[in-house]
């Protein structure tokens, strides 16, 4: 045997298990997508779609998704029944409203389907196997541990998922909670926590403004005793949100400036009755399908102070928009689309979440756009489907120099120059992760021709009903219901 030969022969193994692990990931993101679209009703994981026909018309968004799933978990915390309107019919409520379930959450809707309430009085302990099995990809079972901690004295999180947008470590969460006085042990099945002094409060500062760690410390601070001090905290609109919750459930918490949280522990919380702050994701992506394929859409439900960073950027590229009592109309007015350099940040910045979306209608922009990702570093994985389409889009891995930079160049950011506009053609289509397979679905409504998108369920994670506003908006697609 030559060189050659053994050279080959070494390196036929690692392609076979690089083969193998890349179906497997496709396996496993099909899965996911068919549970995530079952639990919301939709009968179908693929649509087709002809592309080319203006969006019109008016679509309304409920609540955040990244507010309702938390103020779901914060009910735990009342002696008595929380009320949440609002509520958006989401894979991930739906998951949400499961754990709680196990662990002995009462929940009834109301006659209006956006209200929900749901009764802690007997919360019991949950069998680690229904945990994991109801989970599967999400990684909202970490924030249980706080107030199943205080209630129970013990919590558990199964290996967590979610969407594939780089790596998501829970050190600052884990970090957190042991400050709080959590005893942790890593199992093979999870993680195991305990508090067996109780948990106390504590002195943080968050390496990175994490919303997912400031809602840990929030739902643990709340009932722990003394007073924690949360430095480097998020203040998304959603954090000010379920502060107002907690607040109404008779915690003490102010906010300071410079990311600075104060929590005053108190010895029992009430439940809440509260409406979640709208969608501020799923109103950018409505916007940026309007410009993209050239439409008129009112975005019933909106309001603009929330919005007014994406409504400026919006306006740079070319957009137009008019601000209502009772939502925001976005449209393309005619005319070039203008090329844009973006920042992701947290808020008060760019959010990570509307680049996605924007991207697909910067294919269509006159020159050369700028998007340095600075939140995650894996976030351009769904430019692959664009490019395949006809977009002209470059990722740097590394990142790019820029002098006039306003954000922090981090080290794990990346950054994609797209330059336009090229015209886009229909392809087959499979979603790889939540904001990224909305950015498709845009895509294939812009492109001439037709398109079929597959995993269609992982949409419906964050996106309610968002087949039946494809019907209100007047797309032309199929999909078997």
């Amino acid at each position: 045997m030559n060189e050659a030969q053994l050279e080959t022969e070494a390196e036929a193994p690692e392609e076979a298990a690089a083969v193998s692990t890349e179906e497997s990931e496709a396996a496993g993101r099909k899965l996911d997508a068919q549970k995530a679209g079952a639990r919301v009703g939709l009968t179908s994981d693929e649509i087709i779609i002809n592309g080319g026909r203006p969006l019109k018309g008016r679509i309304e968004v409920r609540g955040a998704k990244n507010l309702a799933t938390k103020a779901m978990v914060a009910a735990l915390l009342g002696k008595t029944p929380s009320v949440l309107r609002n509520v958006p019919n989401i894979s991930d409520v739906r998951v949400v409203a499961g754990l709680l379930a196990l662990h002995g959450v009462l929940i009834t809707r109301g006659e209006q389907g956006g209200e929900w309430r749901l009764d802690p009085s007997n919360v019991e302990v949950a069998h680690q196997a229904d945990i994991d099995a109801h989970a599967g990809s999400s990684r909202i079972p970490i924030l249980f541990c706080g107030p199943l901690l205080h209630r129970l004295g013990e919590a558990f999180i199964p290996d967590l998922g979610g969407c594939r947008i780089g790596d998501r470590p829970i050190d600052f969460h884990l970090d957190a909670l042991r400050n709080f006085g959590a005893v942790i042990e890593k199992l093979p099945s999870g993680i195991s926590l305990t508090a067996p002094d109780g948990l106390k409060g504590a002195n943080i500062e968050l390496p990175y403004p994490s919303v997912g760690a400031t809602e840990q410390v929030l739902l643990t601070a709340v009932l722990a005793e003394g007073q924690t001090e949360l430095r480097n905290a998020a203040i998304e609109p959603e954090i000010v949100d379920l502060i107002c919750i907690l607040q109404k459930m008779g915690a003490i918490i102010s906010m300071e400036p410079n990311r600075v949280i104060f929590i005053e522990g108190v010895p029992e919380l009430r439940g809440y009755d509260h409406r979640a702050i709208f969608d501020r994701n799923e109103a950018a992506s409505w916007a940026a399908a309007a410009l993209a394929t050239k439409g008129d859409v009112f975005v019933g439900g909106v309001e603009q102070e929330e919005m007014m960073t994406f409504l400026n950027v919006f306006r740079k590229v070319g957009g137009d928009f008019d601000v209502h009592d009772d939502g925001i109309r976005f449209w393309h007015p005619g005319g070039a689309l203008k090329p844009v350099t973006i920042e992701t940040d947290v808020h008060p910045g760019f959010m990570t979440d509307w680049q996605q979306p924007l991207v697909v209608a910067l294919t269509q922009a006159e020159g050369q756009s700028t998007i340095h990702e600075t939140v995650y570093e894996n976030r351009f994985g769904f430019t692959d489907a664009l490019v395949k389409m006809g977009a002209d889009i470059v990722v740097y891995k590394e990142g790019l120099h820029d002098a006039t930079r306003r954000v922090k160049r981090r080290e794990f950011e990346q950054a994609a120059v797209i330059t336009g506009p090229t015209p886009l053609h229909g392809a087959d289509i499979e979603v790889p992760d939540l904001r990224g397979g909305f950015s498709h679905l845009i895509a294939a409504l812009t492109a001439e021709g037709q398109s079929k998108v597959t995993n269609l369920g992982i949409i419906s994670r964050g996106y309610e009903n968002f087949i039946e506003k494809l019907h209100l908006l007047g797309a032309d697609f199929v999909y078997e219901s």
